[in-house]
């Protein structure tokens, strides 16, 4: 008998549960739908579950580390290295027998992207995105350099572009540029790691959008010359299999340009992309300036070889390649392996 009177008391304290949870619900769903970037008006509250967890799973995987540095976004191959056996401890490397042997060897993901460290008086901050990972000057305002793998799997168009340039979430409000700072200013907002390249996942596509990922740009560049590299990368990146691509702005030594409200933007006098290949038995690579002006030009006018864009900008690019490989591709200028007529002289 005494079970049976406590029963309704039990039913009806499960019932204010429900109604209390139910409430919260109610409450949360528009803050959170809006700071998770869900619009209410076309999506539901399964979108709004499902992209909590995923951050869910990514705060998870980030756990423990050290909360002021940037961990690799997950997915990263070196976290599913395994490490190396005890016997091979302070053993040097075998050489491979062969050259396709050689390009299985090679170093991948985050760790082949790293750019060498900036030299020294360079501000250098290292963010690492879903998408892409970026040094980013805070003195400048503008990224040393963005690097990111293309591959044909992140050219599948699950999410459509957001157009919605955001303030980086990771500097604090007297650091992070906003939007605001480019009104009026005559340049364009140009994404160093496009947006075209992060239709693949909803936290890449609004990432890319972080001012951290933006440069000030001329227009007829950032919509010309500039998307045609853009285009042409994702065209090698379905042929080739996987691309590693790094880029940015380019400062000469001269007084630099600077545009902004609340935050000086400093505007670059031109733009630099790397791009290298090691697929196949033989890695490549190509290097490409652009000044930061009006411009309608073939491709392989802005051809250089990796080498030359070391020179011009004083970044490492690719240095955990072993150095005979690094040697043999940074050095090659040849536009004609990536499917472009050679440069004629005089042009």
């Amino acid at each position: 008998m005494a079970t049976r009177k406590k029963q309704p008391k039990q039913q009806s304290r499960g019932v204010l549960w429900f109604i209390g949870i139910l409430v919260a619900v109610c409450l949360a769903y528009e803050p959170v739908a809006r700071k998770l970037g869900v619009d209410t008006g076309k999506e539901g509250i399964s979108t709004v579950l499902s992209r909590l967890s995923e951050k869910a799973s990514g705060l998870s995987e980030g756990a423990g580390e050290d909360t002021e540095s940037f961990s690799p976004p997950p997915g990263d191959p070196e976290e599913d290295r395994p490490e190396p056996s005890k016997k091979a401890v302070g053993k040097p490397a075998a050489r491979p027998s062969d050259p396709s042997s050689a390009a299985r060897a090679l170093p991948t993901g985050n760790t082949l992207l790293r750019c060498a460290p900036m030299k020294k008086g360079v501000p250098e901050k290292m963010l690492y995105r879903k998408g892409y990972i970026t040094s980013y000057n805070q003195s400048l305002k503008l990224p040393n350099w963005v690097a990111w793998e293309l591959t044909p799997e992140r050219l599948v168009e699950r999410e459509s572009r957001t157009d919605k340039f955001l303030p980086d979430p990771d500097l604090p409000p007297s650091q992070a540029v906003t939007t605001d700072d480019y009104k009026r200013s005559g340049w364009d907002r140009g994404h160093m790691c496009p947006a075209g390249d992060n239709r693949w996942n909803w936290r890449a596509m609004q990432e890319s959008f972080y001012m951290t990922n933006i440069c000030p740009q001329h227009h007829n560049l950032n919509r010309g010359d500039w998307k045609e590299l853009e285009e042409a990368c994702r065209a090698w990146a379905q042929v080739e299999g996987s691309l590693y691509i790094v880029c940015g702005p380019v400062l000469y030594n001269q007084k630099h340009r600077t545009i902004g409200r609340d935050h000086l933007v400093t505007v670059p006098e031109a733009f630099f992309k790397v791009v290298l290949c090691t697929r196949g038995t033989r890695p490549k690579a190509i290097g490409f300036i652009f000044k930061n002006t009006a411009g309608n030009r073939r491709l392989d006018a802005y051809v250089n070889s990796v080498d030359e864009v070391e020179r011009i900008t004083g970044i490492d690019f690719f240095p955990a390649l072993p150095d005979e490989v690094e040697r043999q591709v940074e050095a090659e200028c040849n536009p004609a392996r990536w499917g472009l007529a050679p440069r004629k002289k005089g042009r």
